[in-house]
């Protein structure tokens, strides 16, 4: 009776999946603003290499620091 339902077999393939482009972007920004879903969070940890979070992290780290420095020389004349 130790038998797993298909749903379950590729909810757990899908697990195993590493995280698309668009799944890191938006994980990386959720993490600059301090909120991410449980579900989201664990996706991140289990999966695949820590590279490409640390890698959008520097990549949105160099656009926001830019932005601020483009708003300010805007508002500065």
């Amino acid at each position: 009776m130790n038998e797993t339902s298909p749903s379950k077999e590729k909810a757990s393939k899908e697990a195993l999946k590493p995280p698309s482009f668009l799944q890191v972007m938006m994980s990386v920004f959720a993490a600059a603003l301090g909120v991410q879903k449980d579900e989201n969070y664990k996706r991140d940890f289990t999966t695949g290499s820590p590279l490409p979070f640390i890698v959008g992290g520097i990549l949105f780290t160099v656009l926001f620091v830019l932005t601020i420095i483009g708003v300010v020389f805007l508002v500065l004349p």
